[in-house]
């Protein structure tokens, strides 16, 4: 299993984004968290600004949408310069999130889904034939620095079945308290791409973090 790390730039010092992207310059993904104050009570970067930062990397800008009803929007970011754009299942109807996706992967981006806690599984069904991503939040969606949900790993080995058996590249990702320890556990679980917030930038060198937190995931993959 190929591990990613997707350190968030919900974390970041947001007045120096150039400097906070040199420093994780060694990571797979940049994740940015876009929120509504509607979906979740809590708002996230816009579309301009990942304009703005879509020159400063080469690295995947991997944008998730905690919006409600996505399909008005996931055009936007997609010409702002996301390369894959995730939605949430729980933000609008079944056949809204299908024409969301539909509108991504039109724009040549990858497409993908999230599950908040209380989410089941088996919501990704109607949609994974659609996404080269599942994200599993392992906190509570909208605020960074929460505690890691260790309950939330029987549901991220069941997706990953369901994804060995439906769409077998799909990535996995899991989002919210993964550092150093608990990226090991999401591995092992089934997870391949960690998004990774606080823990990276408050290390003293976040570089080092991804390193160790890659080398970590990697041994648990095996």
């Amino acid at each position: 299993m190929n591990i990613k790390i997707a350190p968030s730039l919900f974390a970041a010092n947001h007045a120096d984004l150039t400097g906070e992207i040199k420093k994780i310059d060694g990571a797979e993904y940049i994740h940015v968290d876009v929120m509504d104050g509607h979906f979740v009570p809590n708002f996230g970067i816009a579309p301009h600004i990942i304009k703005a930062i879509r020159p400063l990397t080469q690295q995947v800008l991997d944008v998730h949408l905690m919006i409600t009803e996505p399909v008005r929007y996931v055009d936007v970011f997609c010409d702002a310069g996301a390369d894959i754009v995730t939605v949430h299942v729980e933000a609008d109807t079944q056949e809204n999130i299908h024409a969301a996706l539909d509108k991504i992967l039109a724009k040549g981006k990858k497409a993908g889904v999230v599950v908040k806690p209380n989410t089941p599984a088996e919501a990704i069904l109607p949609f994974v034939d659609k996404c080269s991503m599942v994200l599993v939040m392992t906190v509570e969606p909208g605020f960074g620095g929460q505690k890691f949900m260790e309950h939330m790993m029987p549901k991220v080995t069941a997706i990953r079945a369901l994804l060995d058996k439906h769409n077998p590249t799909c990535e996995l990702e899991v989002d919210g308290g993964v550092d150093l320890n608990t990226a090991v556990t999401c591995v092992k679980a089934g997870a391949n791409v960690l998004v990774a917030g606080s823990s990276v930038y408050k290390a003293e060198v976040p570089a080092e973090c991804i390193q160790q937190m890659r080398k970590l995931g990697q041994e648990a993959a095996k």
